[in-house]
């Protein structure tokens, strides 16, 4: 008889890559994936980085059909504050009897390292399925399987605004300057995921207004 599957959470920032790393996840079958974890702006109620709306978040999480943890965080948010609410989130998964954290991570040894270190603190093993793959080679098979995204945030300092609110399509990676990663791994932009093959149902949004904060562009993708 074949023992069960251990449970994991999916570190879910709400755009292509933790969407993508959730969908390999469960094609491969080896865990079972339970629920995802969210960091969420105490300020603006928008998931921390991405800025999407708290509205937006809970439609993903309808559509994903997975119980969603969210993790209030200041904004700025301290180091120490950050590790505390952190630990706080992942004792709660472990007693929860979730052993396993996904992430879309892509090839930062610095943030793997990181998050490798809170992980053997807090006694859970982390997953990467997407780790170390060719990005441009990702970034057109996450296009292929049907997952919609929208650029969100950008840095002004890598890409021009005019990219703020775009899709993520092929027509977008032929229009990405030299240098910039097609996933965004650098944190060149991050992306909100409105469909695709981890979604039930898709999710149907408009642009909204584009605004500078903090030195990042941020475009408002709302929910219709």
């Amino acid at each position: 008889m074949s023992s069960a599957r251990q449970k994991a959470c999916v570190s879910w920032s709400s755009g292509k890559d933790s969407a993508f790393a959730l969908w390999e996840a469960q094609r491969a079958g080896l865990l079972d994936v339970a629920c995802v974890l969210t960091t969420v702006n105490e300020a603006y109620s928008r998931v921390a980085m991405h800025g999407v709306r708290d509205a937006l978040l809970d439609l993903q999480v309808a559509a994903l059909g997975l119980p969603c943890l969210k993790v209030s965080i200041p904004s700025p948010c301290p180091n120490e504050v950050y590790a505390a609410r952190m630990r706080e989130a992942t004792a709660r998964l472990k007693q929860d009897g979730i052993t396993h954290m996904v992430f879309g991570d892509l090839f930062l040894e610095d943030i793997r390292a990181y998050r490798e270190e809170r992980l053997r603190e807090a006694g859970m093993t982390g997953v990467y399925p997407l780790w170390a793959r060719d990005t441009k080679a990702l970034a057109r098979d996450m296009i292929a399987s049907g997952l919609v995204a929208y650029l969100t945030c950008i840095d002004p300092r890598r890409l021009d605004r005019s990219f703020a609110g775009r899709r993520f399509d092929a027509g977008l990676l032929a229009d990405l300057p030299e240098g910039v990663d097609p996933c965004g791994e650098n944190g060149e932009f991050h992306t909100v995921v409105t469909d695709g093959p981890m979604f039930r149902a898709p999710i149907t949004v408009q642009a909204g207004e584009v605004v500078e904060r903090d030195g990042f562009i941020f475009a408002d993708v709302v929910p219709t």
